[in-house]
């Protein structure tokens, strides 16, 4: 069997972002979004916890209460139910995210996203981020297959550039609407089609 290695932003989850600016703006409209993503960054490297990362952006008060009152407006796209059980009759099944650890273990286990993966890593557990080759050839030994057995699927494309240099093979998840010379899906319905009729 192939593996089928998903990103969780922008394909499992909707993406966050596009929530957490506006989220935090409502209480610091001028915070930067420089130094939104410099905390950021560091929490998604697990160089820093999910609460001291708001700690950091100035949020006060019960950062618990607030960082869940937050990844409660995170919507998963209602298809993967669907289809995950589909794909996994045909694939080993991995989740590669960058991601706060706290912040994806509540995801995962709110959403029950656990039992559909053979594998699952998350940046902020191990330290290192897309697209840095390092956290692709993590993922790839867990599975057990060398890469060239392995399919890709990121709304970024600078990540699947780094699949693909790797010798994945690669799909972007087009939520962003952005041009792209390779293989390309709009839904979890167009990604089990192409890959049962590809593979």
């Amino acid at each position: 069997m192939r593996a089928l290695i998903l990103d969780m932003y922008g394909v499992i989850m909707k993406d966050p972002e596009a929530g957490f600016i506006p989220f935090v703006n409502r209480t610091f409209p001028d915070l930067r979004l420089d130094d939104i993503y410099l905390y950021w960054d560091k929490a998604d490297a697990g160089e820093i916890s999910s609460l001291d990362f708001l700690r950091e952006i100035g949020i006060k008060g019960d950062l618990g209460k607030t960082e869940k009152e937050f990844l409660d407006t995170v919507e998963i796209n209602e298809s993967f139910y669907e289809f995950a059980p589909i794909l996994k009759q045909q694939f080993h099944l991995a989740l590669l995210s960058n991601d706060i650890s706290e912040w994806s273990r509540y995801i995962r286990s709110k959403y029950k996203l656990n039992e559909y993966f053979d594998v699952i890593t998350v940046s902020g557990d191990v330290k290192v981020r897309k697209p840095d080759p390092e956290i692709f050839l993590l993922t790839v030994g867990k599975l057990g297959l060398p890469a060239s057995h392995c399919i890709y699927v990121d709304d970024r494309r600078s990540n699947l550039s780094a699949a693909q240099a790797l010798g994945m093979d690669t799909i972007l998840f087009n939520t962003r609407n952005v041009p792209y010379d390779g293989k390309t899906v709009n839904s979890f319905k167009e990604l089990a089609e192409m890959l049962i009729h590809t593979y």
